[in-house]
């Protein structure tokens, strides 16, 4: 008879793999110190390939399990859920992957960095938008929560892969005057990844908006560019100063 895999059953080999050396760096790494954007969290100190192989072990897991993961206040824990929804999302029909990213959002207020926003938004929001009305991404983009605002323009690269740029240049002019570094860096990287497909389209936003952005948005966004480009972006931006 098969066994039934529980949430209890993955958070065990969770723990049995924690490592405190690795753990102390990557807490460091993921600025958890007080009034550092990931202030608080824990880390258990499980690799990536690790996390991805538990993941692999424990994709039957019913929705409710993972969602247990979600909300365990281990950092590891919940990416291992996270990455379990992404392998479940692939593979599901059209009524599975909603279930998927309703229960996503809803659980948002535990999707509190950017490594689980960047590994999953772009699978579960993106890719259930992609024939959904996109409203959403708006919504998130005009939240108070970092990480909300954070998937909302990272969850466009699943746009951007089918040659679709009219929401990343929306939700870029709608974060343009964004106040954190992160959302800089996650809208610069969008940017960038419309250019290295259709570099027409992304001259075409720098030209109405280079001078407005933070120079780190900028420097992400032309990052790929050739040189002369990339030059004479900076030269309209120390302008425009």
């Amino acid at each position: 008879m098969a066994t039934t895999l529980t949430a209890s059953d993955l958070l065990t080999r969770i723990h049995a793999l924690a490592d405190p050396a690795r753990a102390a760096a990557v807490a460091r790494f993921f600025k958890t110190g007080p009034g550092q954007y990931g202030e608080g969290d824990q880390f258990l100190g499980l690799p990536m390939p690790q996390q991805r192989q538990l993941a692999r072990e424990f994709r039957s897991l019913a929705l409710p399990e993972v969602e247990q993961l979600l909300q365990n206040p281990w950092h590891d824990c919940r990416s291992v859920g996270l990455i379990i929804w992404t392998l479940q999302f692939a593979k599901a029909g059209p009524v599975g992957r909603q279930a998927i990213y309703e229960r996503y959002l809803q659980n948002r207020q535990f999707i509190n960095n950017w490594d689980l926003v960047d590994i999953t938004c772009p699978t579960i929001v993106g890719g259930y938008l992609l024939t959904q009305d996109r409203a959403p991404l708006y919504e998130l983009a005009a939240e108070t929560h970092l990480w909300s605002q954070r998937m909302s323009i990272v969850s466009t690269l699943a746009f951007i892969r089918q040659s679709q740029f009219a929401d990343t240049f929306a939700l870029a002019e709608q974060l343009l005057s964004h106040p954190h570094d992160l959302i800089h860096k996650a809208t610069g990287w969008m940017l960038r990844e419309v250019g290295k497909r259709n570099e027409d389209a992304l001259e075409e936003f720098l030209a109405d908006h280079a001078p407005q952005m933070p120079r780190t948005m900028l420097r992400y966004a032309i990052e790929k560019l050739p040189p002369t480009q990339r030059h004479y972006h900076l030269q309209a931006k120390k302008k425009a100063r």
